[in-house]
């Protein structure tokens, strides 16, 4: 069943709940205040099934706003997520002030579907429903309400006068939205949070999103809690799952109300990621001022509210009924992904300025380069998406953009990212490097920086057998899946020959004598047939036929090798019993989580000279954290 979101929108007083409740038999009302006062206060809902004109049945979840000005900030929370709205204006007294607030709301959310609806044409005559309806033409025309596509029905919520056509036009304007995609990543803004008796914590939100089933694992942004769904309601009937473009209530396990609030979102855990900064495009209302840089606003985006200073690029200020780009920095952090719509309030007073779309969430730290900045926000705001993936990597350099930023920048799912890759992998765009993805042109940089890179530090150090590759790697700003990738490339192309940890050019590495090959092969047996309780570096080339300066070259080899490691002033250690302490270091965590001096002495059989060495070598490899006087294994 093909479900749909109606929102209302009007002024106060104009009957938008009524009409609800006329049309779905549920008074969206539903806190005691509103009814005593007999206003909406907070957004309402309700939910209806209808046959659309092709025989499929619609699904439809009403969603009630406030039309009270001081409640605009609540009405932005419920309109957020509706695939069609009622504009509904009171026929005994015409277009309103938040009549048109709302209205550009809509417009700036880029609501595409609606019908307007006169309500209360039983207190006027006809001639007055008719003047009030070509004031409603007029005011209409040219947007996305406008009469020569969208209805303008007169009704009566007392009377029950032009519900029947107005049922009608909703079922047909429902059948003609485009249906939510349930199978990307689920997102559920939430709206409500309360207990349920017997239940626990419960939300409440519109499931712009995905799909949600009963036992999934959610993230609570921008928290970070994982919580479990122990049960799944669609408007307001249990479900094993909830798609996207549904009402949802989610009996959550593992929270508390308290820890939860309106403005947070429900998304898959360790997958996407809230921001603070946004890069957007947005539009300033022909009736607002000028939009200066640095300015402070309200922001607004499905449930989340927020101030944020908006930053333009390449401009300093927009004009009223202009457009432009900006960075949103954000108070506080928000879930946002690109395509998203949010509203711009004023600071003070608090009136509706403008609106846009998110076209960046994740923007990278950058100069101020406002050409190249626009240029990438408008390659990706309406690009196919092999063109957006390419710009995305392109902008990381040679850094590289892994499979998880990419899913946390776009939201897309793996399988729409499957496609596009390939495309970009096909036409030789971008390089695989296990799970990370570089542009051609930054794998060829570095290719060329590391070859460059090795044969100076030959025409350096012609005595030394080559560059070591981890200071390699940092010399050049790769990371490891990168740098690995490169080097693979370099040695199959024959430019370059690796040996043990050692990078240098074809035919470029130290040749030895055979005194010299034959002390080589003393120094690292000494050390690897010692275990831990390693013999004094001096008193081993002591012992050697070479001289003093061939023999330290030697161990210079070993070290830079790796075959030997330096872990202080006195002890060098053959790698292989570093490598085995660690994995003994690590197999005690289970049962002994925390080592101290002690049992590291009785584990190793070492004195206190080497024990302090090699615990402190422990901390900086990560193994252990000295925490007072123990560490603990990490």
């Amino acid at each position: 069943m093909k479900s749909v979101i109606v929102g209302t929108a009007g002024h106060i007083d104009h009957g938008k709940t009524a009409l609800v409740r006329a049309l779905t038999g549920i008074d969206a009302d539903r806190l005691e205040e509103e009814k005593r006062r007999g206003i909406t206060i907070d957004i309402g809902f309700a939910h209806l099934d209808l046959d659309a004109p092709g025989g499929e049945t619609v699904h439809l979840g009403f969603v009630d706003v406030p039309g009270h000005e001081r409640f605009v900030r609540n009405m932005l929370a419920g309109i957020g997520g509706i695939d069609m709205v009622l504009l509904v204006i009171a026929a005994d007294e015409g277009i309103m002030p938040q009549t048109r607030e709302h209205f550009d709301i809509c417009r700036l959310l880029s609501v595409q579907r609606g019908i307007t609806v006169l309500t209360k044409s039983d207190a006027v005559d006809s001639d007055t429903l008719e003047v009030v309806r070509l004031e409603v033409e007029e005011f209409l025309r040219g947007s996305f309400l406008d009469p020569v596509r969208a209805p303008i029905l007169a009704v009566s919520s007392l009377t029950g006068e032009g519900l029947g056509e107005l049922t009608h036009a909703i079922a047909k304007v429902a059948a003609e939205a485009v249906v939510r995609d349930s199978t990307a990543l689920p997102r559920l803004p939430i709206d409500r949070v309360f207990t349920m008796k017997g239940f626990g914590t419960v939300v409440t939100g519109t499931l712009v999103s995905g799909t949600v089933n009963r036992e999934d694992e959610m993230e609570v942004f921008p928290q970070g809690r994982r919580v479990r769904v122990r049960g799944v309601q669609v408007h307001g009937s249990a479900a094993e799952q909830a798609i996207a473009g549904q009402r949802t209530a989610l009996n959550l396990a593992g929270v508390a109300t308290g820890d939860l609030a309106r403005g947070m979102t429900l998304a898959p855990p360790d997958t996407l990621r809230a921001t603070r900064r946004a890069d957007v495009s947005l539009r300033v209302l022909p009736s607002a001022r000028p939009l200066k840089d640095r300015a402070r606003v309200h922001f607004h985006a499905f449930t989340t509210e927020t101030l944020a200073e908006v930053v333009l690029i390449g401009e300093k200020t927009v004009a009223p009924g202009g457009a432009g780009y900006a960075q949103l920095r954000l108070a506080d952090p928000t879930l946002l992904l690109p395509g998203d719509h949010f509203i711009l309030r004023q600071f003070s007073p608090v009136v509706t300025i403008g609106g846009g779309v998110v076209i960046d969430a994740a923007p990278i730290p950058r100069r101020r380069q406002p050409a190249a900045t626009l240029e990438f926000l408008r390659s990706i705001e309406t690009g196919p998406d092999e063109e957006v993936l390419l710009a995305r990597i392109e902008r990381r350099g040679n850094q590289a953009l892994n499979i998880n930023d990419a899913i946390a920048e776009t939201g897309w799912p793996k399988h729409r990212m499957a496609g596009p890759l390939q495309v970009l992998l096909d036409r030789h765009q971008i390089f695989r490097a296990g799970e990370e993805f570089i542009a051609a042109s930054h794998f060829d940089a570095a290719k060329q920086a590391a070859l460059a890179e090795v044969t100076a530090y030959h025409n350096a150090n012609p005595l030394v057998a080559g560059f070591g590759k981890e200071a390699l790697r940092e010399k050049v700003g790769l990371g490891e899946a990168v740098f690995s990738a490169v080097m693979a490339s370099l040695v199959a192309e024959k430019k370059l020959d690796i040996a043990g940890e050692v990078v240098r050019l074809p035919g470029r590495g130290v040749r030895l004598k055979d005194e010299e090959s034959e002390s080589k092969q003393v120094i690292e047996t000494a050390f690897a047939s010692a275990g831990l309780k390693v013999p004094a570096l001096k008193d081993v080339l002591a012992g050697l036929k070479i001289d003093r300066v061939r023999s330290q070259k030697i161990v210079t080899l070993l070290l830079r090798d790796r075959v030997l490691v330096k872990i202080s002033e006195d002890l060098v250690f053959h790698h292989s019993a570093l490598e085995n302490l660690k994995r003994a270091v690590i197999a005690l965590k289970p049962n002994t989580p925390k080592i101290d001096v002690a049992r590291f002495k009785d584990l190793t059989g070492v004195s206190r000279k080497y024990a302090i060495p090699l615990l402190e070598y422990l901390d900086r490899e990560r193994v252990t954290l000295r925490v007072g006087d123990e560490r603990a294994i990490l």
